[in-house]
């Protein structure tokens, strides 16, 4: 994942830009050895790092169902989780082993797997947020920006299995329901466009508010199950030679939605020519991958670092 490669380097660039913001530099002085702070004008360049908190509506593309070739939601019997549990893992008629049973610790065939086992409880979790950001001052208090962040999310649930005996070891108060994990992973590229203004007149440290277009490329990456110590790749093509059964699946799907962005923060300038920003951000995200696409929020807070390419001094 480039995303994941990119995450390390990001912290480092960040950690020494933090350090050379509290370096003033070569500055010039007045008569009175008071530093001339520097003219902080035209484009700024920077790097973005923070927590991204997704809203969970899609997070139902990864329950287990999956999708057909339109990218409509399979029905249970057409399920990803259907396919794997029952027909290639759990299959015994043909003469293969009965792997769920195998980690279930119970003999072959000695478990039920319905669709009210099914996942109902998908969410995303909280993640990191990293990317570039750009700033083209207007005057002293306005600026447009433009960034460009991205993510990888995880979602996570569970699901049931039902043994007719007693699950070994179990210290559920069912012993014969086994609960499991499945997961998800996608990827997201957010690119935003829009307008900055500080508040006051101090030179240092000031409140903002911004606004803007705000772009979401979702890209699905993977689904997976876990039994014990049984992990399954929901999409994953799988053929049966015995019965020259095929389980197909269809191209990931991968969406690009419009919505907006508005936010607040603090911006901090010192008298080098990094600006360090705090921001919060509420996002309206069209995440075009699932079922039932909807504008949903969102949320982020973080840090910029912005590096002024402005050459000229006051």
């Amino acid at each position: 994942m480039t995303i994941k490669a990119f995450l390390p380097l990001t912290f480092l660039i960040l950690i020494a830009s933090l350090t050379i913001a509290q370096d003033l530099g070569p500055e010039h002085y007045d008569e009175d050895g008071n530093a001339i702070p520097l003219r902080k004008s035209g484009f700024f360049t920077g790097i973005y790092v923070g927590s991204y908190f997704p809203n969970s509506h899609s997070a139902t593309l990864y329950d287990g169902y999956g999708f057909d070739y339109e990218e409509n939601r399979n029905s249970y019997e057409n399920s990803w989780m259907y396919q794997k549990i029952i027909n290639q893992y759990g299959n015994v008629d043909d003469g293969n082993p009965d792997y769920i049973a195998e980690a279930l610790g119970v003999q072959a065939g000695q478990w039920i797997f319905d669709e009210s086992d099914m996942p109902v409880n998908m969410r995303y979790k909280t993640t990191f947020l990293v990317g570039f950001t750009g700033r083209y001052t207007l005057d002293p208090r306005n600026a447009i920006l433009i960034n460009v962040n991205g993510a990888i999310l995880k979602a996570a649930g569970n699901f049931t299995i039902t043994s007719t005996v007693q699950l070994p070891g179990s210290t559920q108060i069912n012993s014969n329901i086994k609960t499991c994990n499945i997961s998800g992973e996608e990827q997201r590229l957010q690119i935003q466009t829009g307008y900055q203004h500080l508040f006051g007149k101090s030179e240092s440290v000031n409140f903002f508010a911004e606004g803007g277009l705000h772009a979401t490329l979702a890209i699905f990456d993977k689904s997976e199950i876990q039994i014990e110590n049984l992990y399954i790749n929901l999409y994953e093509y799988y053929y049966n030679s015995n019965t020259g059964y095929t389980f197909d699946t269809a191209p990931p799907p991968v969406g690009l939605g419009f919505g907006a962005f508005a936010g607040a923060g603090v911006n901090f300038a010192t008298q080098s020519k990094w600006d360090i920003q705090f921001v919060y951000n509420l996002l309206l995200e069209n995440v075009r991958i699932g079922y039932d696409q909807k504008i949903k929020p969102g949320q982020s807070v973080g840090l910029r670092a912005y590096y002024n390419l402005a050459k000229k001094k006051q």
